[in-house]
């Protein structure tokens, strides 16, 4: 079995649709997948969340929500505005060694960024991966800003001994600007690794078979995929960067 944490450099840049290709990737190739979002916030009971995102591109339906607040705020705030008991990541973990046993493989998408709070103790996505040894993949976005959120969630990650699977981009444009040509250079120089993938802007929009090409061509093979990051390099011009 392998758990895998999708976490993010902040909040829209794309961990539902990379959660969505990881898993689809995976179950094309045969592998017995769950995807768990533990704490979905901005969301009310009976309204699509996440994970009804991930089920429609992957189509998957081996899928778990642990705990939904309405308000769009992190999972300790929501809870709190809510009125009602925090979501506890340590039950969290044991729900996800559960799935595990069964399971090849068993990815959880956090909320927000690496350490948006779920409790009032300040328990993150962070802790949950280092409990269940898991490393995570980071999804960051291409344009102006992103060197620092990335270099910041990486040091982040070390600093508490998580392991980094590999960055993706999450979102990249048919036009992409100067800025975010130049910043894949420096992702990977940050990362100390080539980039694990790249999906296209508006890959959520796809219907399933249109995805899951797009997920093979946005990840890199150690994810299933066929993303060649040298390759991507050059058809974009950018090691003349």
């Amino acid at each position: 079995m392998s758990v895998v944490v999708v976490t993010g450099t902040c909040t829209g840049v794309g961990k539902t649709v990379v959660t969505a290709a990881l898993a689809a990737v995976a179950a094309v190739r045969g592998a017995s997948v769950a995807v768990v979002k533990p704490g979905q916030t901005g969301v009310r009971d009976g309204e699509p969340g996440d994970l009804d995102e991930v089920r429609r591109l992957a189509g998957l339906d081996d899928v778990h929500e642990f705990a939904r607040f309405p308000d769009p705020l992190s999972p300790a705030a929501a809870a709190r505005r809510a009125g009602v008991p925090p979501l506890r990541l340590a039950d969290v973990a044991k729900r996800v060694r559960d799935l595990s046993a069964d399971r090849r493989l068993v990815l959880i998408e956090g909320a927000g960024g690496l350490l948006v709070r779920y409790d009032d103790e300040g328990a993150t996505i962070a802790d949950l991966a280092r409990w269940l040894g898991a490393a995570a993949v980071v999804v960051t976005r291409p344009d102006l800003g992103t060197l620092n959120h990335t270099a910041l969630t990486l040091e982040a990650m070390a600093h508490r001994g998580v392991q980094l699977a590999g960055v993706v981009v999450g979102a990249w444009p048919d036009d992409p600007d100067l800025a975010m040509r130049s910043n894949v250079r420096d992702l990977e120089t940050i990362a100390a690794r080539p980039l694990s993938g790249v999906m296209p802007a508006g890959a959520g929009a796809l219907d399933p078979a249109e995805f899951l090409l797009a997920a093979h061509r946005g990840l890199a093979p150690s994810f299933g995929g066929s993303f060649d990051a040298a390759a991507f390099r050059d058809s974009h011009g950018l090691d003349k960067e």
